[in-house]
């Protein structure tokens, strides 16, 4: 039986022999996609600022609070805590509006700032009273209250945000088929900041059964319900361990809803469904088997050949980077030459390598690395498309990170798979194709930076040109871009590895007979 979990999920392209071609490069990155996802674009924990509910009175107009105003507004706080629990305390006539009026002005000054006074409510006492408004019989404001006083606590240091412990079992309860649709999103949007908090406390919601409620909000049409479900889901199965993204994807109706959502849905929602596909196709091989099966291949090369959302493009980018990384067996039987889906695949990568913006690039050029990394008329497929002279155009003038995803899927066109560790049949005219057009000196420059796995990539590339250059051309191209000097840095490099490469290539390539002959 296959392994449920991912172990390798990077393709290793061309390795000291550039023989794994199609071995897998990159998914150990699934846990470090989850800093990069919410980067300037959207937080893993969302202050909860206006109301799921048509009803708000929060004044946005503060967001700069003086430390002076800040002061008052922790003395607020406290005050506004002692004022529930008086309001808990009243059975008198009245009671409910009297604990919802509180509710209320608590939920408004941790809804104040973008900085809300936590740390003061959390001194007063907030959390175990607003678990005792959260209790069963209550009315839907209270509840709708209370969950959104502990959902911006949750937004809060980590510390704070494990303070929520006592309230985890009520918040799961009120997701459940019983509660109203604005109460239920409240408290998962709550459990959302809950999750995005870390491992330790994902962990805890997972054993207390968040998943499966959270799995069943996120199953109808339409609505910032589902929306908020999905968020919610993609922070609760983020892993590393693969566990809840191979419970997630057995759910019923999971995969009919991520299906309907990415096919029908507005860029909103489909961006938030395109996350779960995220770190369901980056931590489950289970799940990645599934996706494929279904149509949401076609409906991510739709997404990015429509959409101009980049909030939307990153995640949908990818999980097609991450089911085609899945294994060579998804690259040879779903993305076959000569399909329609394949060539539009081609198109949409060639319009992210287009993007303006870096993260489209850097992630379109690890896409097509591990299409290339494929068979020989996948490799062809890419040679013949117009992204060929857009990736060696980043190769010279792209940002370093983006030069090294390009450099894979240059390295990579020019090797036909192998088995075993011997060294790989060169395709030559791609290599010598590729190398006319300029692509040496930007491998030459891999090989002296200071990053040890471009150092390694560069080296690869250069022993194919000595290797293989026809008319014994090799040596000299590279002598020419001062290749020889580059190489020479690794003569007592600490990493064994490069050092020993790079010796080797210049003891076989420029030894005492180099240059006898002219």
């Amino acid at each position: 039986m296959a392994d449920e979990g991912l172990t390798s999920h990077r393709r290793d392209p061309i390795k000291s022999s550039v023989g794994n071609a199609a071995a897998h490069r990159r998914r150990q990155n699934a846990v470090t996609v989850g800093k990069e996802r919410r980067e300037s674009l959207v937080r893993a924990k969302r202050l909860c600022r206006v109301g799921i509910s048509d009803e708000s009175d929060v004044s946005l107009d503060h967001d700069m609070i003086i430390d002076e105003e800040q002061s008052i507004l922790e003395a607020q706080t406290s005050s506004a805590v002692e004022e529930l629990k008086s309001a808990v305390a009243y059975q008198g006539k009245g009671a409910m509006q009297k604990r919802v009026s509180a509710l209320r002005e608590l939920r408004r000054l941790l809804s104040r700032s973008e900085f809300p006074p936590v740390e003061a409510a959390l001194k007063a006492g907030a959390i175990s009273i607003l678990v005792q408004c959260l209790s069963f019989g209550s009315p839907d404001e209270q509840l709708l209250e209370a969950a959104w006083c502990l959902t911006n606590i949750a937004a809060g240091k980590p510390d704070e945000t494990e303070a929520l412990l006592p309230a985890l079992p009520l918040l799961i309860a009120h997701l459940g088929e019983n509660s109203s649709l604005s109460v239920a999103e409240q408290c998962a949007w709550a459990l959302g900041n809950v999750a995005g908090e870390g491992e330790k406390l994902r962990n805890v919601l997972l054993s207390q059964g968040a998943l499966l409620p959270l799995a069943r909000m996120m199953l109808p049409n339409k609505g910032s319900t589902v929306r908020t479900a999905a968020w919610a889901l993609s922070n609760l199965i983020k892993g590393p361990d693969a566990k809840a993204a191979n419970e997630l994807i057995r759910v019923d109706g999971v995969l009919d809803a991520i299906v309907r959502h990415l096919k029908k849905a507005d860029d909103e929602l489909a961006t938030e469904v395109a996350w779960v596909v995220v770190y369901l196709s980056a931590l489950s091989n289970v799940a990645t088997c599934i996706l494929v099966k279904s149509d949401v291949l076609q409906l991510l090369v739709e997404r990015l050949a429509t959409s101009n959302s980049l909030q939307l493009l990153i995640p949908v980018l990818r999980s097609l980077g991450n089911l085609v990384a899945g294994d060579s067996s998804t690259t040879n039987t779903v993305l076959v030459p000569g399909r329609e889906i394949t060539d539009n695949a081609i198109k949409v990568l060639v319009k992210c390598l287009n993007s303006e913006h870096r993260v489209l690039k850097k992630e379109a050029a690890w896409v097509l690395s591990n299409i290339a990394a494929g068979s020989v008329e996948h490799k062809q497929l890419i040679y013949n498309s117009e992204a060929v002279s857009l990736l060696l155009r980043l190769l010279s003038t792209a940002p370093f990170d983006i030069r090294k995803e390009v450099a894979y899927v240059l390295g990579n066109l020019c090797v036909a798979p192998t088995e075993g560790d011997g060294k790989p049949n060169l395709i030559l005219e791609h290599l010598v194709s590729l190398v006319g057009r300029g692509c040496l000196p930007g491998f030459i420059d891999l090989v002296r930076s200071a990053d040890t796995e471009a150092a390694r990539l560069g080296l690869q590339f250069m022993e194919l040109v000595l290797r293989g250059m026809p008319n014994g051309e090799g040596p000299k191209l590279v002598e020419r871009e001062d290749g020889i000097d580059a190489m020479e840095r690794f003569q007592f490099h600490e990493n064994e590895d490069l050092r020993n490469m790079a010796n080797g290539l210049v003891d076989k390539y420029f030894g005492e007979d180099y240059g006898l002959d002219e």
